[in-house]
């Protein structure tokens, strides 16, 4: 058994990534700063918010938990 390839939804992850990137704002806080509450990489969270990539649900509970949201607010576009 090999292994299966998957495409992810590059639509779906771009509002996803906007509704973080909007949250953020509203919070006034950094890029850096939601990171370092995530313990994620400045850089992957850029591409979350840019919909460059797709994520875990285990980080989608702690950008819920950091940015003080239910985490289907996240879903919320």
């Amino acid at each position: 058994m090999g292994k299966k390839a998957y495409k992810y939804d590059k639509v779906l992850c771009k509002k996803f990534g906007k509704r973080v990137c909007f949250l953020r704002k509203e919070l006034g806080i950094t890029q850096e700063e939601l990171a370092f509450r995530t313990n994620i990489s400045t850089s992957y969270l850029s591409a979350i918010e840019h919909g460059i990539t797709d994520t875990t649900i285990s980080t989608v509970k702690r950008l819920s938990k950091a940015l003080s949201v239910k985490f289907v607010d996240l879903f919320n576009f």
